[in-house]
């Protein structure tokens, strides 16, 4: 690896073209910008500049050097600037969610572009186990997943919660259990884990009868509630999955004895420090899920 500090001393003295003005440049003496002239070529083997008296001219190695050298310093002076700044209104946001809060969340996230046109947005929908491996495979910054990950390298904290509500058509004014097996259920990708959650709090029979009788299923979630609508079975699904749903009219909401609400974690890597930017968009989500408004 190069030493920048020579690499630096080397492009100035090419801009300046005089080893006095380089040192006074460079705060430092003028045998000093020598001496790190023959370490960089001692470093890539060869000479880079080709002596005549006080004077010099480059060889074809010392353009090659300057040329990269300098594109390379100020790559690295705008990172630093970059950094120092951290300005919580400038730079690109990748985040994710399961689709559910992607719903709530993402016209929110969006108004803040608009407002804020420095900063950019990567927000991606996603089961839980997609995001815990985009995370852990650097594909995103932040997220907010419906389950602690069970990955080392992800840290996990709670950060809101989400009711789950059991859907019906709106002819079913009541519900037990041989009305939920005669409808059948509409799956989706967490639907299991969904109706383990609140079924099995609320229906003994859950974990005794056999499996429920699949009617139909979808992983969009602006159509899991679709076959519902017609008719075809029931669902369970987080409380901002229904209510972005239309027509709501086609839809009956069931209170149950024991809700049950499912913990909703801000996930990241572990030793990863969020620029300011995040700031906005986790104070925009904050509000957005806390405290939930369930429609019951």
């Amino acid at each position: 690896m190069v030493n920048l500090s020579w690499l630096q001393t080397f492009c100035t003295l090419v801009e300046t073209g005089h080893f006095t003005r380089t040192a006074e440049k460079l705060a430092m003496t003028q045998p000093g910008v020598s001496q790190q002239i023959r370490k960089l070529e001692q470093h890539f083997g060869q000479n880079l500049l080709q002596r005549e008296g006080k004077r010099f001219r480059l060889t074809d190695a010392g353009e090659q050097v300057y040329r990269q050298g300098r594109q390379s310093l100020a790559q690295l002076s705008q990172l630093e600037q970059s950094l120092a700044t951290d300005d919580p209104y400038q730079g690109h946001c990748r985040l994710a969610s399961p689709g559910s809060l992607g719903l709530k969340l993402y016209p929110l996230l969006l108004e803040q572009l608009v407002s804020h046109p420095g900063l950019s947005l990567d927000y991606r929908f996603a089961p839980n186990d997609g995001i815990e491996r985009d995370l852990s495979e650097r594909r995103l910054d932040l997220a907010l997943m419906t389950r602690p990950s069970a990955l080392a390298e992800l840290r996990c904290e709670p950060f809101a919660s989400e009711q789950l509500l059991l859907v019906t058509p709106s002819h079913c004014h009541e519900v037990d259990w041989p009305t939920l097996q005669s409808l059948g259920f509409v799956g989706h990708p967490d639907g299991e884990h969904h109706a383990r959650l609140l079924l099995g709090a609320n229906f003994p029979q859950f974990e005794q009868d056999d499996p429920l009788p699949l009617r139909a299923f979808s992983n969009n979630i602006g159509t899991i509630l679709a076959p519902v609508a017609r008719g075809l079975g029931f669902t369970v699904l987080p409380a901002n999955a229904v209510q972005a749903f239309a027509p709501q009219s086609a839809l009956r909401i069931h209170p149950l004895p024991n809700p049950v609400e499912e913990t909703v974690y801000r996930v990241q890597r572990r030793y990863q420090a969020l620029p300011k930017r995040f700031e906005l968009l986790l104070e925009t989500m904050a509000g957005a899920l806390m405290p939930a408004q369930h429609p019951i």
